[in-house]
C-alpha cells in the first residue's frame, strides 16, 4: 500500500482539507507505484513554494522579493499535509488529476493614489507603465472584424510580424491567414536583397501538435520558403514530464500546462485579446479585442516577451521536428528547476528593462514638459505646436506564469479587488466560470458591486463535444450553482449579480473586468488578455494581458459601449435558473466536478 500527501488548500489564512465527498471519492481509485514516485517527486521539491523574501524551488528570487518589498507584505507558504492510503491498480489516467495545487497567495495591500484615474499608478511599481494617447486605441467588437483587421495588419507589415496563440487552426480561414503572411514575406524577399520582414510565431506544443493536420503541418511550407525570417516556437510545459507525458494521451495532456498568451503585432501595432487563431473566433465565437495603434513601446515591450518565451521553447523545423536552442535546457528532459530559473531570468529582464527605460522616459518627460511650460509662460502659446500632446491613457503589461514563479496578474487583480470602494461597479466577464477561491472570497467579501457575465451551457465552448468533455458544460453549472448558493446564503444578491450570456448559434469566450469608481457611469479601467480569472489561469498555463487606464470620457465611452453590447445579450441569473431542464446535473458530474476543476 502506497501512502500518498494531498495538500489542503490554504484560503485567505484558513486551511481547507478534503470535503467528505472528495476523500472517499480519491480512496476509491488506485494508483501504480511507479506513478505515486512520479507525483511525490513533484511534491517534494518541483513546485515553487514561496516564503517571505525567499524562494524554494525555481526562481521566484530576484521577481517576488522586488515585489514583496515594493508593496511590504509577506507572504504565505502551508506545508503540513495529511496522508491518505492508495491500492495498486492501472488506473493510469487518474495521474493529471492528482497534480497538486499551489498554496493560494494573497495579494499584498497596495496604497492607492488619490482621485482619478491616476489611483492606479501604484502598478507602475511591478510593471512598466506605458502613456499613449487615448486617439491610439481603438475597440473593436466583432469576430469578423477581428479577422479583417489581422488580414489587413499582416499585408501592410514592413518589419515584424509577432503572433502569440494557443493554436493555429486548419481551416480555410486560417490557411488565408497563412497565405497573407506568404504574400507579405515575398514581396520583403523581393524588395531588397536583405529583407527587413521578421516573423514569429509562438504556439503550445502540445494543442500546436494535435491531429495529423495542426499548426505545425499549417505554418512548416512558411519555415521552408523563408528560413532566414520566419521563427515557430512551440511553448512545452515543464510539468508534463516523465511518467505522466508518456502516460496521458492526446487532449488530456493539455490540461497540464498551455501557452495562452495572445497578442498579434504587426510593426508598431497591437492587438490584444483571448481570442486563438481559429475560424470559429473570426466567426461566431464572441471575444474581446483592443488594437493599440502607433505604440511603438508597448510592441517592443510584446516582441521581447514572446522572444523571451521562444527562446525557452522548442523550435519547428523545416522537416516537422523540433529542437531546443543551443545551450537551452530542454522543459521536459532537462531538469525542471534550472529549466523554470532560466525561464523566469530571462522573463523578468523582459519586465525590468521596460520598466526601467519607461522610468527614464517619464524622467526625461517630466523634465522636458517643465521647460516647455516656462518656454510657453515666456514665448506665448505659438510655441506649443510642436509639442507632444500629454498622455491621458496608460497601459500596464500584467503577466502570469506561475510554472516560472511570476504572479504579476494574479498580485494586481487582487489588489483591484480588494482596494474597490464602496458604490464602485466590477463588471467581470469569462467565458468559463471557474474562479480561484481567493478572487470567489475577495467577491463575496469586499465592498463594491459586481454584475458577473459567464456562459450558458448553450454557449460554452464545449457544448455538444463527444465523450467526456461533452460533460463540461454540466460542470460549470454546478460550479455556478455553487457560487450562487454561497452569495445567497450571505445575502449578498443585491451586491453581487450573475449574468448568463445567450445568443443562438454562437459561442462565448470574451474574458476580462471594467471597473466602474463611485459615482462614475464610464469605466476607468480595464483588464483584457488572455486569463478566465480561473485556477488554471493563475496556477498552470502562461497568461499576460493589459490593464488600460484612462481619463479621457470618448475612450470610456468606447469600453463602456463595449460592456454594455456583451451584457445585453445575457439574462440575470436567480434561484429558479438552475430548476430549468438544461440545468441538471448528473450525480456522476457533480461527484468527479471537485476532482477536475483545476484542469479546465
Amino acid at each position: 500500500m502506497s501512502c500518498f500527501p494531498l495538500p489542503p488548500l490554504l484560503v485567505r489564512g484558513r486551511s481547507r482539507g478534503c470535503s467528505d465527498l472528495f476523500c472517499p471519492l480519491l480512496c476509491m481509485f488506485s494508483i501504480p507505484d511507479l506513478v505515486l514516485m512520479n507525483l511525490l517527486e513533484v511534491w517534494e521539491g518541483r513546485s515553487c513554494y514561496c516564503e517571505p523574501f525567499r524562494c524554494i524551488g525555481p526562481a521566484c528570487g530576484s521577481s517576488f522579493t522586488s515585489l514583496e518589498a515594493v508593496c511590504g507584505k509577506q507572504r504565505l507558504c502551508h506545508t503540513e499535509l495529511p496522508h491518505l492510503s492508495f491500492h495498486r491498480s492501472s488506473w493510469l489516467l487518474l495521474a493529471p488529476l492528482l497534480t497538486p495545487p499551489v498554496p493560494v497567495v494573497t495579494a499584498p495591500p497596495c496604497s492607492l493614489c488619490p482621485e482619478g484615474a491616476h489611483r492606479f499608478q501604484w502598478i507602475r511599481n511591478l510593471v512598466p507603465e506605458f502613456g499613449i494617447s487615448s486617439s491610439h486605441v481603438k475597440v473593436l467588437s466583432s469576430p469578423a472584424e477581428f479577422y479583417e483587421l489581422l488580414k489587413v495588419q499582416i499585408k501592410t507589415a514592413k518589419q515584424r510580424v509577432v503572433m502569440a496563440s494557443l493554436y493555429l487552426g486548419t481551416g480555410l480561414l486560417e490557411q488565408e491567414l497563412v497565405d497573407c503572411l506568404e504574400e507579405t514575406l515575398e514581396k520583403s524577399l523581393q524588395a531588397k536583397e536583405s529583407p527587413d520582414l521578421r516573423v514569429s510565431i509562438l504556439l503550445d506544443y502540445t494543442r500546436g501538435s494535435r491531429g495529423r493536420k495542426n499548426s505545425r503541418t499549417m505554418l512548416i511550407p512558411l519555415l521552408q520558403r523563408f528560413p532566414e525570417q520566419v521563427r515557430v516556437s512551440l511553448f512545452h510545459t515543464p510539468n508534463l514530464r516523465g511518467l505522466l507525458k508518456l502516460l496521458i494521451p492526446e487532449r488530456f495532456n493539455e490540461t497540464i500546462g498551455l501557452q495562452h498568451i495572445k497578442v498579434y503585432l504587426f510593426d508598431d501595432n497591437v492587438i490584444l485579446s483571448g481570442a486563438n487563431l481559429s475560424d470559429l473566433y473570426f466567426t461566431n465565437r464572441q471575444d474581446r479585442y483592443v488594437l493599440l495603434q502607433d505604440s511603438p513601446e508597448i510592441a517592443d515591450f510584446f516582441t521581447e516577451l514572446v522572444d523571451a518565451i521562444g527562446d525557452v521553447s522548442l523550435q519547428l523545423q523545416q522537416d516537422d521536428t523540433v529542437q531546443m536552442m543551443e545551450g537551452m535546457v530542454h522543459p521536459y528532459q532537462g531538469d525542471k528547476v534550472a529549466y523554470c530559473e532560466i525561464a523566469n531570468r530571462r522573463v523578468m529582464e523582459v519586465i525590468n528593462s521596460a520598466r526601467t527605460r519607461q522610468e527614464l522616459l517619464h524622467a526625461k518627460t517630466f523634465h522636458s514638459s517643465q521647460q516647455s511650460s516656462s518656454l510657453l509662460s515666456q514665448q506665448g502659446s505659438q510655441a506649443s505646436g510642436g509639442l507632444k500632446p500629454e498622455p491621458d491613457t496608460w497601459i500596464y503589461p500584467l503577466i502570469q506564469m506561475k510554472p516560472f514563479g511570476i504572479q504579476i496578474d494574479e498580485m494586481v487583480t487582487e489588489t483591484l479587488l480588494t482596494e474597490a470602494e464602496r458604490d464602485a461597479r466590477i463588471y467581470l466577464t469569462t467565458g468559463y466560470f471557474n474562479l480561484t477561491q481567493a478572487y470567489m472570497d475577495l467577491i463575496l467579501g469586499t465592498r463594491a458591486e459586481y454584475r458577473i457575465l459567464l456562459a450558458s451551457p448553450e454557449v460554452n465552448g464545449f457544448f455538444g463535444a463527444k465523450g467526456v468533455a461533452g460533460a463540461i458544460p454540466a460542470a460549470y453549472v454546478y460550479i455556478e450553482h455553487q457560487f450562487y448558493s454561497e452569495v445567497c446564503y450571505l445575502h449578498q444578491q443585491e451586491r453581487v449579480q450573475l449574468q448568463e450570456y445567450s445568443r443562438a448559434g454562437w459561442t462565448f469566450h470574451a474574458k476580462g473586468l471594467w471597473l466602474y469608481l463611485a459615482g462614475s457611469n464610464l469605466p476607468c479601467l480595464t483588464l483584457i488578455g488572455s486569463p478566465n480569472f480561473g485556477y488554471r489561469s493563475v496556477h498552470r498555463d502562461l497568461e499576460a494581458q493589459v490593464a488600460i487606464v484612462t481619463e479621457n470620457k470618448a475612450l470610456q465611452q468606447q469600453l463602456h459601449q463595449e460592456q454594455e453590447q456583451l451584457y445585453l445579450c445575457s439574462g440575470v441569473v436567480s434561484s429558479s435558473t438552475f430548476e430549468q431542464p438544461n440545468r441538471y446535473v448528473k450525480l456522476w458530474v457533480k461527484l468527479v466536478t471537485p476532482l477536475i476543476k483545476n484542469f479546465f
